[in-house]
């Protein structure tokens, strides 16, 4: 089981008040054009019962248990400890939060950037060039109350701007994942699981924040930008590709360019941006998980501390960010592990996104992301430079 649909979960859906458990169209998704792919594009195609109709992604094949392949290089800086116990973390390095910008008539909010702090007693920052931040606008209090429950339980909430789906056609079918925005020089770009963007038949992708069934396009939809020659500008570690899913489990992050909206705006400006940190290391003691379940008409939080998790199994090497929250299945893959969200912005500190071991747990109620170490970095700067704005 892997944290994607699965018989049992569909039967249970069955149950829910909200209504089946939605499911591709039976004929397919109707193709879209290779050429353009704009907002005006994105808009027609996933409309609102289509989006109510995507599922999440079908299970991730098995691989063999003897896999050719070599495993991928380890990431984490610090030295393997037993599953259960916590490594101590050093605080991040970090810029303060960078609020949304309302409207078009304001102006946008200092560009973050991010930063890299290792395991040492004196972390040593790791700055990207940004260009000069704009004066910093006032922030108006337009964000949802957010549940307070005990730690590790779930509650579906009315969800941040920041955090929304991913919507993408594969095989033919209607699909989404988690997914959220990124800060970045650009004010362009999204992070998600690679599991959840992985192969050349992935097309129509188009990130919409803070959707839910009663709102699905609160924000407006911002569609993943597409190369000349009809390619989506989705970054994924090539080890990713080759290894798989399991073998490369530690590299289970994608970055993702979206264009603007409806209005002509940037998404970071429409709903501000999580900053990315790496190198924070994994024992964390309050982290909020948020995701999008099947089973669910909106998205789900929760509050708890991070652990330090090992694999043992060979085939999926590699140690992960792990949570314990319930109510985390199909959907919420993507799903952003945030530190120091702010209540006032609806932004935080992203240090993991839902995947990695068995595509984010074979369990919905305990939780895993890849560990955001120097490789993830390094994909985020790549990112960066291939989504410069025109």
């Amino acid at each position: 089981m892997r944290r994607t649909l699965t018989v049992a979960a569909a039967a249970a859906a069955l149950l829910v008040s909200a209504g089946p458990l939605p499911v591709a169209e039976a004929g397919g998704a109707a193709p879209v054009a290779a050429g353009r792919w704009g907002v005006h594009e994105a808009e027609s195609f996933w409309t609102p019962q289509r989006m109510a109709s995507a599922r999440p992604l079908p299970p991730v094949p098995p691989e063999p248990a003897a896999a050719p392949r070599a495993p991928v290089a380890p990431q984490a800086p610090v030295a393997p400890q037993p599953p259960v116990t916590p490594v101590p973390s050093v605080p991040p390095v970090h810029i303060p939060p960078a609020p949304p910008v309302p409207d078009a008539t304001e102006s946008p909010s200092p560009t973050p950037t991010v930063t890299t702090t290792q395991p040492a007693p004196t972390p040593t920052p790791v700055t990207l060039p940004a260009p000069a931040p704009a004066p910093a606008s006032p922030v108006r209090p337009a964000l949802p109350r957010i549940p307070a429950a005990g730690p590790g339980v779930g509650q579906d909430f009315g969800g941040l701007p920041v955090v929304g789906r991913m919507f993408l056609v594969k095989g033919g079918g209607s699909y989404f994942c988690t997914a959220s925005v990124v800060a970045s020089p650009g004010r362009n770009l999204v992070i998600s699981a690679a599991h959840c963007l992985l192969g050349s038949d992935t097309q129509q992708v188009a990130f919409v924040p803070k959707y839910t069934r009663a709102k699905p396009r609160p924000f407006g939809m911002f569609p993943v930008v597409r190369t000349a020659a009809g390619r989506s500008k989705i970054w994924i570690d090539q080890r990713y590709r080759t290894q798989g899913v399991n073998r490369a489990a530690a590299l289970d992050v994608a970055f993702a360019q979206v264009g603007p909206g409806p209005k002509g705006r940037r998404v970071q400006d429409v709903v501000g941006g999580n900053r990315l940190v790496t190198g924070a290391g994994y024992a964390h003691a309050r982290a909020t998980l948020i995701g999008h379940p099947s089973t669910a008409a909106r998205p789900r939080l929760c509050v708890n501390r991070t652990t330090k998790y090992t694999s043992a199994d060979g085939r999926i090497p590699g140690s992960f960010l792990r949570i314990a929250c319930t109510g985390y299945p199909g959907g919420t893959s993507g799903g952003p592990f945030l530190l120091r969200l702010d209540g006032r912005t609806g932004t935080g500190d992203v240090v993991g996104v839902i995947g990695g071991w068995k595509t984010g747990g074979d369990k919905p109620d305990v939780s895993y992301s890849s560990y955001f170490g120097a490789d993830i970095r390094k994909l985020y700067e790549k990112a960066v430079a291939g989504a410069k704005a025109p």
